[in-house]
């Protein structure tokens, strides 16, 4: 879903959108896989569109649907440590900006 802070529609109350924001800051600590989606939502504070609520709660429903899964940090004698990146050259549609996300692996683990 690509968003920007332009968006025609609606303008609504952005108190809900920053609590939600705030709390999914918090559990970007617990899953490796909302970082990205999180901070892309968190640009738009201000000027706040059903658009970007939208794409908020995407990320809600995301998270609804995993919440059986989670993270298994064991003791490993020897580690072989992997690592993933991703970028978006023009994902920012207002700005124009490169947007990068990487994962770290330990094993099978994530553990950023």
């Amino acid at each position: 879903m690509k968003i920007s802070k332009n968006d025609k529609k609606e303008k609504i109350n952005s108190t809900t959108f920053k609590i939600l924001v705030g709390s999914l800051r918090y559990l970007t600590c617990t899953h490796s896989d909302i970082p990205f989606g999180v901070r892309l939502v968190s640009r738009f504070m201000k000027m706040l569109t059903m658009t970007q609520f939208k794409a908020l709660k995407q990320i809600l429903r995301y998270i609804k649907g995993t919440v059986v899964f989670g993270f298994f940090y064991g003791y490993f004698s020897s580690f072989k440590l992997v690592s993933y990146s991703d970028s978006d050259w023009i994902g920012d549609m207002d700005a124009r900006k490169r947007t990068v996300c990487f994962v770290f692996y330990i094993e099978d683990t994530t553990f950023t």
